[in-house]
């Protein structure tokens, strides 16, 4: 595998200082329909533009300075709204902004608030509807003096500029609206604004957004990391399914990403979207042979991640459970197939014991990095996951010599990696991460000298370089492949406790030991989730808690937008950090999959809500299939039995949740868990 794809040529110390994606506290609020795509900038320190505009073309993948509205000398700096009153020019100033995301009209949309001099400014963005490559900046400007004002309103992208006058009398206010839209040929859009009335969302636009999933509950910060998620995941990816890894940073896509995208859209109500990225994975993304494109490349066999072909049937089998729709899944039977078959390819098994082995891991580290032929545990694990679900969907479609057959070798893998007694992927009573096929534990690797890799990494600094432990050993605690409350997990969680604050303070969880990091050393947010969720199942509040509580502190929290990890890095060769829209995906996961419990199987819906500590309770309103499913969760009072009530009639409380026979019509749901010690939650 040649190195020449960690460089990038993006270098933001040419030109504006806008073209920084880590400026100082920033933050980015995400805004799209698929058509276009958008981001409203909010810097809080002297360095970038106080509030500006990147506008994207969601079908092309680009760097931050590559954005349709970014200026090549003077940044985003001419996104900027600046209200001219008597020769005196009026704009936002770093520090003195407020941001957040409302709710316009029954939209998501981005509102900015700023103050100068004797005027008040509302700016509110949004795309009014779902067909059209266009978004709305709806503006009031109120005058905060006595006297009568005349104003000019100025603002443009690029070298285009678009101005109003107008005149606003002492004590009132006055609506403005301008619209940006994308123009010209696709792959080569521009984009054109000009001042227009009030722009009010269409009846189109509000249906879909209607049908998303909602959750609410006593902590803010929970709803506002659900809230966000469920705008930004979506917002970001394209009408094709078109989804880059990390915004701005690789402008490469992956088949887990998207296929965890596909998973927490399903969860979230946004069905036609999450059929378009699993459609466009089967048939552009997973080829005849049945193997998986990652970073936009097809790799020889002794590189491919094979954990993506688990995730991907995995994602399509949740899809069609929550969905009811059948249609997918047997057109795209064929890659469907080749998918499950491709892990169980000869040269991929290890003879001795039947698991999965090659010279690639979980975190894309490969032969340079040091990594030699082994065996990788998310290998083993999501594709057993994947091989059981695609059993299940092949049963479905009454395919039974095909269900056993995968079901039988998901059965083998799971039994072996748990319990194979020299080649087991578990050592000391704890999941590790990778054993030589030699039945070696991999506990260090060597990377291999001259790749030209960035030298000021840990990887490359003296000393050894350490392999375990590993988030990705929380998967199938989080996952319940194994029971979570078990001494496995308990101490699997305990060994994953040496990655939080390992060379850094603030905390967060880095991805694996710090010293074997070929990137900078700082803690990731989508690799923490998976520990959170491991810990919300196995009964660990407070360090469900802590994950949290870290993300909330976090540059990005406001808007919810969270980098890929948080720490220096050598740009270039590396590129820029990016926005990863995996972190939307694993924090809609947790809130429904995990909080919520809503489960759809095949024969049953089943609930199995969870109540974090320092919460009084939820109100989840969920899209299953063709209904609505009202869940309120809530601590039973003290002499008052726990259970459910379904459209007023109770059930008896069960830790294993209730299994219900899938409603024609919308149901409310009450769901009384056992008291249990309250902690304050923020």
């Amino acid at each position: 595998m040649e190195v020449k794809e960690h460089f990038y040529a993006d270098d933001p110390r040419r030109g504006p200082e806008d073209a920084w994606t880590t400026l100082p506290g920033v933050d980015y609020f995400f805004i799209g329909n698929g058509l276009i795509q958008a981001a409203v900038q909010v810097c809080p320190a002297n360095r970038g533009t106080p509030v500006g505009l990147l506008i994207m073309d969601p079908e092309r993948l680009g760097t931050k300075s590559q954005a349709l509205s970014f200026d090549p000398v003077s940044g985003l700096g001419p996104t900027i709204l600046e209200v001219e009153v008597g020769g005196w020019v009026h704009s936002p100033r770093a520090g003195r902004v407020w941001a957040a995301w409302v709710e316009k009209e029954g939209l998501p949309a981005v509102k900015v608030k700023w103050r100068d001099g004797g005027l008040s400014i509302t700016e509110t963005f949004y795309c009014p509807d779902p067909g059209k490559p266009r978004l709305a900046r709806a503006i009031t400007v109120r005058n905060r003096t006595k006297g009568s004002l005349r104003v000019i309103l100025r603002t443009g992208v690029r070298d285009l500029t678009a101005a109003r006058r107008s005149e606003i009398p002492g004590g009132k206010e006055r609506p403005f609206c301008l619209e940006y839209r994308l123009a010209g040929r696709l792959g080569r859009r521009r984009v054109e604004l000009a001042w227009c009335p009030l722009t009010r969302s269409s009846a189109a636009a509000r249906h879909v957004w209607a049908l998303a999933s909602r959750f609410r509950s006593s902590s803010p910060l929970l709803d506002h990391f659900y809230a966000a998620s469920l705008v930004q995941l979506p917002s970001n990816i394209a009408a094709s399914g078109k989804l880059d890894g990390s915004i701005w940073q690789y402008n490469r896509e992956w088949t887990r990403d998207q296929a965890m995208a596909a998973i927490a859209l399903t969860l979230s109500g946004r069905f036609e979207l999450a059929r378009t990225i699993l459609f466009r994975l089967f048939s552009q993304f997973v080829t005849r042979a049945g193997d998986a494109v990652d970073s936009s490349q097809r790799r020889p066999a002794e590189e491919c991640e094979l954990d993506q072909n688990g995730a991907l049937l995995f994602a399509l089998e949740t899809y069609t459970l929550w969905s009811r729709d059948h249609t997918l899944l047997k057109r795209c039977w064929p890659k469907v197939a080749a998918a499950a078959e491709f892990p169980l390819k000869t040269n991929f098994r290890h003879s001795p014991s039947g698991l999965l082995h090659n010279r690639r891991e979980f975190w894309e580290r490969h032969a340079a990095h040091g990594i030699v032929d082994g065996i990788e545990l998310a290998h083993q694990i999501w594709v057993s996951m994947g091989l059981s679900a695609a059993s299940r969907m092949a049963l479905f479609l009454n395919r039974k010599e095909e269900s056993d057959h995968w079901e039988k070798a998901a059965g083998k893998l799971k039994k072996a990696m748990l319990s194979d007694e020299r080649f087991s992927l578990i050592h000391d009573g704890a999941f590790f991460k990778r054993r030589n096929t030699n039945g070696e534990v991999e506990e260090e690797i060597h990377p291999l000298p001259g790749t030209g890799l960035a030298a000021a990494v840990p990887l490359f600094s003296p000393g050894r370089h350490l392999l375990n432990p590993d988030t990705s050993t929380a998967l199938p605690i989080a996952w319940e492949f194994v029971p979570p409350r078990c001494r496995l997990a308990a101490k699997t969680l305990r060994r994953i406790e040496e990655l939080w604050n390992q060379s850094w303070r603030g905390g967060g969880y880095g991805r694996y030991h710090v010293t074997s990091e070929p990137d900078s050393p700082g803690p990731w947010p989508f690799p923490s989730l998976f520990v959170a969720r491991a810990y919300l199942e196995a009964g660990d509040d407070a360090r469900v808690w802590r994950v949290l509580r870290w993300l909330g502190g976090a540059t990005g929290a406001r808007a919810g937008s969270w980098f890929e990890f948080y720490g220096p890095r050598p740009v270039p060769p590396y590129p820029q950090v990016g926005i990863v829209p995996w972190n939307w995906a694993e924090t809609i996961i947790l809130f429904i999959h995990h909080l919520a419990g809503i489960r759809p199987e095949w024969k049953s819906l089943r609930v199995r809500p969870r109540l974090l500590a320092g919460v009084d309770g939820y109100d989840v309103n969920l899209r299953v299939r063709n209904c609505r499913i009202i869940l309120r969760v809530k601590r039973a009072g003290r002499g008052v039995k726990p259970g459910f009530l379904v459209d007023g009639k109770f059930l008896p409380y069960s830790e294993d949740g209730l299994f219900l026979p899938y409603p024609r019509k919308d149901i409310r749901i009450t769901a009384r868990l056992p008291l249990r010690p309250k902690k304050r939650a923020r």
